[in-house]
């Protein structure tokens, strides 16, 4: 028989004795604990985040340099287009003053002196001259425009930065937490709940993980900007979007449903503690998603005017805004008539008798209340009453809904449920006329 013990590194943990019939079978057992070993795991991770960190500085250090060498490179650019200026007009001065000293051999060393101020005032006179223009373009209405544009752009960088990073909460502190307590031995909450809650959520985060490392590669070869390409890489996956707002109004109430299980109740309120959620509920999360498109169009109508008609990318911008606006009113249109076929449920539902018109999903609410029905009277008499069994004498209250090709009349009763009239309680407007009668009487 083969012994071999387990010592645990902290305090109130008694060694395991554990044995083996078979001394091969004892040596595999050990050497998988070895190579188990947290330890181990950890040193080399901490080997790991020591080269990343130096890389992370050299990385740095580079960035760095090249700005230097890049201001160097531009200073010197502009030094070389200054001392050709200034050939280019000495060489006009010598053209002009060869006639008059090609008969002179020795030249009077006062002339020299008079040139030699003289290219020292032209040369500042040039400056001052290429001053002026810089100076005028920079308060032009161009430059203006320009600058506005790049801080447009700026603060577009910064949106995503934080859009991204609500996102990887959504996703890291509740999305994957609540995967892994579906999967758990009690789980407080199934996985089709999970999948309903966060439809598409974690696809999203990924999206615009994409699109903000692509802006902030554009911002990197600032003062040249290019993002109608980010856009073009946008729009196709943009359906994801389509599918996250129709299904947002049921998540929501997935979500409402679940937290009626304590314990499901109890883990979210550990998952909302977490301090990188700031205080905030896991509703709010859901509902950044759904304000996202607006913002990219607020942004490029701001965008574009500032933009000029000339400008390479206007017309690319224009297009990314069209397909915006008309993927945003389709989702609006969506959103619309899944609230109208859920209002109706609502309604049906709490009809005892239930009512199969309502479920029509062309027919669209419009309004409901209170209304008192009254006895009609036909030749100073009252007559029988059409909807419903009332009282020739009475007066009585009716709870009526009013929708685009029928009008509801229904009681309540003393419970508070409600029940349609048995005669006359789903009138059809096509078939009705409504009268106005003038006369006072």
């Amino acid at each position: 028989q083969h012994y071999f013990t387990v010592l645990f590194g902290h305090e109130g943990q008694k060694p395991l004795e554990l044995r083996c019939e078979d001394e091969v079978d004892g040596d595999e057992w050990v050497e998988a604990i070895h190579q188990a070993s947290y330890s181990d795991i950890l040193i080399e991770r901490e080997v790991l985040m020591q080269k990343y960190i130096h890389l992370v500085q050299i990385v740095e250090t580079e960035k760095v340099a090249a700005n230097q060498l890049r201001h160097q490179l531009e200073d010197q650019d502009t030094e070389i287009e200054r001392l050709k200026s200034e050939i280019v007009a000495l060489n006009k001065t010598k053209e002009k003053m060869r006639p008059y000293q090609g008969n002179q051999e020795d030249e009077d060393p006062d002339i020299k002196k008079i040139k030699k101020v003289q290219s020292f005032m032209r040369g500042w006179l040039c400056r001052r001259k290429w001053k002026t223009i810089v100076q005028d373009y920079i308060c032009s209405p161009h430059a203006e425009s320009m600058r506005k544009r790049n801080q447009i752009v700026f603060n577009m960088v910064e949106a995503e930065s934080e859009y991204v990073h609500q996102l990887y909460v959504l996703v890291n502190c509740f999305l994957r937490p609540l995967r892994m307590a579906a999967s758990s031995k009690k789980p407080p909450i199934s996985h089709d709940d999970v999948s309903s809650i966060f439809l598409n959520s974690e696809t999203i985060m990924f999206l615009h993980e994409i699109f903000h490392q692509g802006l902030k590669a554009r911002i990197a070869n600032w003062p040249t900007l290019i993002l109608a390409d980010l856009f073009d890489i946008l729009l196709p996956m943009l359906n994801i979007y389509q599918e996250f707002v129709r299904n947002h109004q049921y998540s929501l109430q997935v979500l409402a449903n679940c937290k009626q299980n304590r314990d499901f109740d109890k883990l979210l309120k550990q998952y909302e503690a977490n301090p990188a959620c700031e205080g905030r509920m896991l509703e709010t999360f859901l509902t950044y998603p759904m304000f996202q498109i607006p913002r990219y169009i607020i942004t490029l109508h701001e965008l574009l005017a500032h933009t000029p008609h000339e400008h390479v990318e206007r017309k690319s911008l224009e297009f990314a805004k069209s397909k915006l606006e008309e993927l945003s009113r389709v989702m609006h249109d969506e959103v619309s008539d899944t609230e109208n076929i859920r209002k109706n449920l609502a309604i049906e539902r709490t009809i005892v008798e239930g009512c199969d018109i309502l479920l029509d999903t062309s027919q669209t609410f419009i309004r409901q209340g209170s209304l008192i029905q009254v006895p009609s009277v036909e030749r100073g008499k009252l007559s029988k009453v059409r909807l419903g069994s009332l009282s020739l004498k009475k007066e009585g209250e009716r709870q009526c809904f009013l929708f685009t090709k029928h009008f509801l009349i229904c009681t309540r009763s003393s419970g508070g449920k409600l029940h349609l009239l048995k005669t006359g309680g789903v009138l059809s407007l096509i078939e009705c006329t409504l009268v106005e009668e003038t006369e006072v009487s």
